[in-house]
């Protein structure tokens, strides 16, 4: 079945399994991605079903509409239009509005707009979030197509490639488009959360009612075959989130009770095999198993390179300065001994010293040039093991060159198409040194991406 990157395992402690025939596009940045999904929901004959965790109230997608709008337009055409919310009671203590709890607020808001799509409301113990982000347009049907990855419902991430202007949104990011059999599984994923959502039996755990947002059947059949990409969709779920252990068609049984860690198991596998090179975009670099594996793949000479926001997420900046927390970063501190690593972050300027940083939200990997992962899952052990994640990988070398030169052209402002990706990072390696340099001076950049210490990153 996998014809490139047969050397790089796929995960087999999972409750999906690896499967061809399938089509990806890669669509990198907010606008590009939700002007797609969209595309694909205006054209949706049968149902419309989504996994939402972060969504602010100002939120529009490209063509001026809301997530709400979205939805109900469906809905009114006759689709099974579906949305499962998390729901945080911390965040709600914290009055955030980057959520959209179902409240008695919220749930007068949805009847006065006469609100006409389901919805049901799943929440995890203390902190951890249901981090999933997918889309699932007419499901089980021919003309289905869904979207896995990692692009929050904010004002922000509506951003232009490029990242030219703040006014353009400063947040980088990736969804995964999907056809074919593997989407089955994303389909598995949706019916088994959306049956087993915590909240379903509470008064305020549906739209409309619980008695009218009914249970959907898993799906009976894989989908058909529409490419030649090997795709395996991989999870992470805590143990006890979810009991009904239907297993997948064409898969085994998986006793999802225990829980599923198949995105670690797919990471560590995948670093662990890597030959030549590794590429990380990805909002966190937090995870003790994964900064191990980077470190023995540079000892062994594989070129890497990290990717993250510049300004370090504040839950990381804050354990930095916590004295009693200060030996799990020194493994990050000493991978700057190593020529071939690299910690970047990319900012659009708009002059001499008048930097914007460009916050890398992005959740990826590429390895080899012949592998790669998107989804919703951060470098950190909060992923790997507390929240709900969702991550398509494919072994597909046209696939994955085509996704590093057109990310490497945003953030290098040059073409790598023509060169391998040891060439490739080793220019970005150039560049981002270069930058940095230019940034200590005050000077304009060259492309987006700078070097950044890893012993000084997030202090």
């Amino acid at each position: 079945m996998i014809r490139d990157g047969a050397h790089i395992p796929f995960a087999t402690q999972a409750s999906y399994p690896l499967r061809g025939g399938n089509a990806v596009r890669p669509l990198v940045d907010g606008e590009p991605a939700f002007r797609r999904i969209c595309e694909a929901v205006d054209a949706a004959r049968a149902s419309v079903w989504v996994t939402v965790a972060f969504l602010e109230p100002g939120f529009r997608m490209p063509d001026g509409r809301s997530f709400f709008d979205v939805l109900d337009g469906a809905a009114a055409r006759g689709l099974d239009a579906r949305v499962i919310f998390w729901r945080s009671p911390v965040l709600l203590e914290r009055e955030s509005d980057t959520h959209f709890f179902g409240t008695e607020e919220d749930r007068r808001w949805l009847a006065e707009r006469g609100a006409r799509f389901w919805a049901r409301w799943d929440r995890l113990p203390r902190h951890f979030c249901h981090h999933q982000k997918s889309w699932l347009v007419d499901a089980g049907t021919t003309g289905e197509v869904a979207f896995v990855g990692g692009i929050n419902l904010d004002v922000a991430s509506v951003a232009v490639p490029g990242h030219t202007s703040r006014a353009e949104g400063n947040v980088h990011d990736v969804y995964l488009e999907l056809r074919g059999p593997a989407l089955t599984d994303v389909h598995h994923n949706f019916v088994q959360r959306w049956n087993g959502a915590s909240e379903r039996e509470r008064p305020d755990g549906a739209w409309p009612a619980s008695s009218r947002a009914d249970d959907l059947p898993f799906p009976a059949r894989v989908s058909r075959s529409v490419g030649s990409v090997p795709v395996q969709i991989t999870r992470t779920v805590r143990r006890e989130t979810y009991s009904d252990a239907t297993p997948t068609p064409g898969g085994v049984g998986y006793d999802i009770a225990r829980g599923e860690h198949s995105i670690l198991e797919q990471y560590l596998a995948a670093l662990d095999a890597a030959r030549s090179t590794i590429y990380f975009e990805d909002q966190a670099i937090a995870s003790p198993r994964v900064i191990e594996r980077i470190d023995a793949a540079a000892r062994r000479g594989v070129d890497v390179v990290f990717l993250a926001p510049g300004n370090a997420h504040p839950e990381f900046a804050a354990a930095r300065r916590d004295p009693k927390r200060r030996a799990l970063f020194e493994p990050l501190d000493a991978l700057g001994r190593h020529a071939n690593f690299t910690l970047a972050a990319i900012a659009s300027h708009d002059g001499p010293r008048a930097y914007h940083d460009v916050y890398v939200h992005a959740k990826i990997l590429l390895v080899d040039d012949v592998w790669a992962t998107i989804g919703s899952t951060n470098v950190a052990d909060r992923s790997f093991f507390g929240d709900t994640e969702l991550n398509a990988s494919f072994w597909d070398a046209d696939a994955v060159r085509r996704l590093r030169a057109t990310l490497l052209a945003e953030h290098l402002g040059r073409d790598t198409s023509a060169l391998d990706d040891r060439a490739a990072l080793a220019l970005f390696r150039e560049v981002a040194r270069e930058n940095r340099a230019r940034r200590e001076r005050g000077d304009v950049l060259d492309g987006l991406a700078f070097e950044v210490d890893p012993a000084r990153y997030g202090v």
